[in-house]
């Protein structure tokens, strides 16, 4: 099997668990969302520390605590994947499905916006055009939901963050899982513990196969982000940003056929603006980035002729 068919399977994979998460969120329930997060970190640092020992890779550690300033960005990035999980969990088990799809619509949109606030990049025009468009769909939904849609733009914008975050600290992903992971344990098990104390935690106390749901929450974090990876080093960035569109299809669709969910003519406007955005986004960096590979070409060919001819 080729490296770039590998790479594809790896990026389906990792899109198609994440866009069926809300069926198994909606399992964890009576527990509520931070303790679902709670369970989630905590079973995440024991699931990537496993890894880690069986791959020999613990090292890393120690130099990691000589770069303070690459464990700050590990805690801001915890700290954002944290209010992204929260709030991904939050709607789910309120019924806000298709909202939290809404969300990862949106998120290439925010990470272009990100890159102009922070990254003072230039955009070019059928990008303004997206962004544009976007911000017309997110007045349209405001006007559908009779407030703003702020699931969506929380996590869009945390999980944007998140993003531009991890580019700058470029940490492996099983390494960089288990440190975030690790940052936020702490609170999470003094918030389990505490749960325990007051006789409030759902843990243990629902059912074995309840319980075993909320320990599975490390594998199932873990799992998407090393497939991710995996396909991150061996797909074309274009590649990758049309397979993450996989992901909030799927949530949308559990959203509205599976969990039935309302879908108002003014919302579907909302939504088919958003969609329209992508795509003037998408065949603007399919066209940008065959461009550039058409220079590439171009400048090869003369340096090979020259060789050839022995000038």
């Amino acid at each position: 099997m080729t490296s770039l068919r590998l790479g594809y399977l790896y990026g389906l994979g990792a899109y198609l668990l994440w866009g069926f998460f809300p069926l198994y969120f909606k399992l964890l329930r009576p527990a509520g969302p931070l303790e679902i997060l709670a369970h989630r970190v905590v079973w995440s640092v024991a699931f990537v520390a496993l890894l880690l020992v069986a791959l020999r890779n613990v090292g890393f550690l120690r130099s990691l605590l000589r770069r303070p300033r690459t464990l700050a960005g590990i805690g801001a990035a915890a700290t954002l994947i944290a209010v992204n999980w929260f709030t991904y969990i939050y709607g789910v088990n309120s019924d806000r499905v298709v909202e939290t799809a809404l969300g990862y619509f949106i998120n290439p949109l925010v990470v272009v916006l990100l890159g102009v606030l922070v990254l003072r990049e230039r955009l070019r025009p059928a990008q303004w055009s997206a962004l544009g468009v976007g911000a017309l769909a997110v007045a349209v939904l405001t006007v559908d939901y009779g407030r703003l849609p702020y699931l969506a733009l929380i996590l869009a914008f945390s999980f944007g963050g998140y993003s531009l975050v991890k580019k700058r600290l470029g940490l492996p992903a099983a390494e960089g899982l288990f440190v975030e992971s690790a940052v936020l344990s702490l609170p999470a098990v003094g918030y389990l513990g505490w749960l325990a104390a007051t006789g409030d935690a759902a843990f243990g106390h629902v059912s074995a196969g309840h319980t075993a749901l909320l320990v599975l929450a490390g594998a199932l974090t873990a799992i998407p982000l090393l497939l991710f990876a995996g396909a991150a080093n061996r797909l074309p960035l274009t590649a990758l940003g049309m397979l993450q569109y996989v992901a909030p299809i799927l949530q949308l669709g559990c959203g509205v056929l599976i969990f039935h969910e309302p879908m108002p003519p003014a919302r579907l406007a909302g939504f088919a603006l958003v969609w329209l955005a992508l795509i003037v986004f998408t065949a603007d960096a399919v066209r940008q980035a065959r461009h550039t590979r058409r220079l590439r070409l171009d400048a090869t060919v003369p340096a090979t002729a020259a060789v050839a001819t022995g000038r």
